[in-house]
């Protein structure tokens, strides 16, 4: 097995002038991905979806195939940065531990793969999206449709919420996480 150090991440942010961001959007039954490009001050949509997984597989093969799906997106679309929503405090302790646990498989498979992840809180993205932490989600979207040029509203949420996780990294890293 291969020893990754925080060096080997680091190589991988030498500022290049367009920035590829990936964003993530945790989540056990339904991890959200958007891809943006940063060229100088301008966003780019690249690609966004989700990895649905259900509860009619057994656990592990569910968190395997959040891991294998994250790898795919790495390979296709080779993103140079990455942002996740950090975990917030859940209710249903349940369901908070099995985020946590997606949150981990997807972080490793970054790691792995040499790419940084910073994380948000998801106050923070809808303070730097929207520019109010009390956001509504319908404004964290419309935002999101906005920023990136788009046509339509990105569906499904989950996938808007990972754009908006990039969008928020892109504003909070100007020159890169090497550059930090």
């Amino acid at each position: 097995m291969q020893n990754i150090t925080e060096s080997d991440i680091s190589k991988k942010t030498n500022k290049p002038s367009t920035r590829r961001i990936l964003g993530i959007d945790p989540g056990l039954a339904s991890t959200g991905w958007g891809v943006i490009d940063m060229c100088g001050s301008r966003l780019v949509h690249v690609a966004h979806g989700v990895i649905e997984t259900t509860n009619t597989m057994k656990h592990q093969i569910r968190l395997l195939e959040i891991y294998n799906r994250v790898l795919a997106v790495l390979r296709e679309y080779n993103p140079n940065e990455a942002s996740m929503e950090a975990l917030y405090f859940a209710k249903n302790v349940t369901s908070g531990l099995a985020v946590a646990e997606a949150r981990g498989v997807v972080t490793l498979c970054l790691t792995q793969n040499t790419v940084p992840l910073v994380e948000y809180s998801p106050l923070s993205i809808k303070q730097c999206v929207v520019g109010s932490a009390k956001a509504e989600k319908k404004h964290v979207q419309q935002y999101v449709k906005l920023l990136l040029g788009l046509a339509e509203i990105p569906k499904p949420d989950h996938a808007a919420d990972a754009l908006a996780a990039a969008i928020t990294h892109t504003m909070n890293t100007p020159a890169g996480i090497g550059a930090l």
